[in-house]
Formats: C-alpha cells, structure tokens, sequence
C-alpha cells in the first residue's frame, strides 16, 4: 500500500511525540516511526531518550531541550526547521509541551509559520483522572505547585473553591507537604485518588481523603512519581435572592468539609473581607454582625 503524505515525516515540521509514561509496550508504532525518520531529535534529557531510542534500534542525531537552555536551543531547533529539517521533541515521559518547556517551542514555531504536529500518546494525568473514580467531565490541569510554600498556599487558596476535578503532578520528596498543605486549605475530607507509578509494575492507586493521605505518609516513605486527582469543592446551596448563607453556617459548613474551626474562621475572614476577629466573635455569640 503506498504511502499516504499523513504517515510520511515532512521537511520542516516539528513533531510533538508522546512517549511512555512507564511502559515501554504503550509507544505507538506511528511514534517510533517517526522517531525513525526525522533528521533530528530534541529532548528534555537526552541520555533518558537516548536509551529509549536504543532500546527501539533508533539511532538519530539528538539535541538537548529543557528549562534552562530553551531561549537559544528553541532558536536552533527553529532555524533548522525552517531549513527544511525535520525535528521530533520528546519530553522524558508522556507527552511534551503539557507543563513542559516545549510549550515555547511550539509557540515560537507557530510565530513563524513552522508547521508543528503531534504523534498523540501517554499523558500521566490523564490516565490518573480516568483511574480516580472521580469526576471526569470537568477537570481542571494544576502541574506542579510552588515550591515556595507562601506561593504554594496562595496557589490552592486560588482554587479552594473550584468545582472541576483538579490534578496535580508531584514528586516523593516534595509529597507530603502538598497533601498537609492540600488538607489545610481544602478540608482533610476532600476526596483524592493518589496515583503512583503509573503503567509501571509498581503502580498503585489510593483512593481516600486528603486527610488520611497526609497521615498516611507521614509514616509511609513516598517512592516514584505522582499523580494527584483532588476532588472538586463541593457545590454550596444559592441561598434565596438577596441573600447569603449566614456567617456562622458558612464556618460550619467549611468545618464540616474537614477544616478546623480556627481555619475555616480564617478562610471566611478570607472570602468575606471581614476582620478574623469579627467571624470568631460571632461564633462565640452564634450572631451574624453584618
């Protein structure tokens, strides 16, 4: 059967080529093709690519493309496009430019008019969503959070109140201050499915409450990669027209989605732009001083 031009690797086209995510077996044979044929390859660690390209038979000439040197390699890697080279990018696991450095390549491509396509594959998240047991009609990418933690905190205060299922990239060593922080601005009994090891003998997935996980790893060291599916906040009942839900019911009702009482009075102070003080006094009154 001939050829048809969309299976065929074109002059001056950059490939986006997603890659396994853990196993080998799940690389598409459109993919290796691709990576087969292109004049060149960029990659995020090119010893990481290179031996998923020699463990194929693959031998390509290869560049490196990640964070700290996208500015001047993006430049080359656009220069050779438009020379008529072709080029594939590949992240070290699933699919590049999603929280990833090679979301500027391929708007800088776009700028010029470089053709850009992508070989779709494995993608961490979205494979962890679909294992959640959690909403899947709406959902909401975070990637990975601050690492400063006052950064970090503003980040999840952002989205305390966001319906969509939400997903979080995380690393071991950074775990267990993300579900406490997690936890603290969300309510301990927030649901969330921790997905570890994804495709890869090892993988696991825990379905629980955000508190529990803190606790959890607390005393359980984190090993491999994670992927953390955070169930939505719950919808609040619209009170009638002109109103709003008292203020004590509003601390009550955060310390009923697992918040404790000084942290759910501190994020109604938050949302209401009322003194802390205000919100604790009417607690200890149970009267409402707006």
């Amino acid at each position: 059967m001939q050829e048809t031009e969309k299976n065929r690797v074109l002059p001056g086209t950059l490939y986006l080529v997603s890659t396994p995510i853990g196993n080998l077996a799940d690389l598409s044979e459109r993919a290796i093709k691709v990576l087969s044929e292109v004049d060149f390859v960029a990659a995020e660690d090119t010893r990481n690519s290179g031996l998923l390209l020699s463990r194929l038979g693959i031998r390509r000439p290869m560049i490196s493309y990640f964070e700290h040197n996208k500015r001047e390699r993006g430049e080359e890697i656009a220069a050779r496009l438009e020379a008529g080279e072709s080029c594939a990018l590949v992240t070290d696991a699933g699919t590049p430019a999603v929280s990833d450095p090679g979301e500027d390549l391929v708007a800088l491509c776009s700028s010029r008019g470089i053709r850009v396509t992508a070989v779709p594959g494995p993608v961490a998240s979205i494979t962890a969503l679909t294992l959640s047991g959690l909403p899947t009609g709406r959902f909401c990418f975070e990637g990975f959070l601050p690492p400063v933690k006052a950064k970090r905190i503003a980040r999840l205060q952002e989205l305390a109140n966001e319906p969509r299922t939400l997903l979080f990239h995380e690393a071991p060593h950074k775990l267990c201050r993300t579900l406490e922080d997690l936890a603290l601005v969300f309510g301990g009994g927030r649901k969330i499915a921790i997905c570890r090891e994804l495709t890869k003998l090892n993988e696991e997935i825990i379905r629980t409450t955000l508190a529990d996980a803190a606790a959890y790893y607390k005393t359980n060291e984190p090993r491999g990669e994670f992927v953390l599916v955070v169930a939505g906040a719950p919808e609040i009942a619209e009170a009638p027209a002109g109103q709003t839900l008292p203020l004590t019911e509003q601390v009550l009702l955060y310390e009923r989605e697992g918040l404790s009482r000084k942290d759910a009075i501190k994020r109604v102070a938050r949302e209401r732009s009322l003194p802390k003080n205000d919100v604790y006094q009417a607690m200890l009154t149970k009267e409402d001083p707006e």
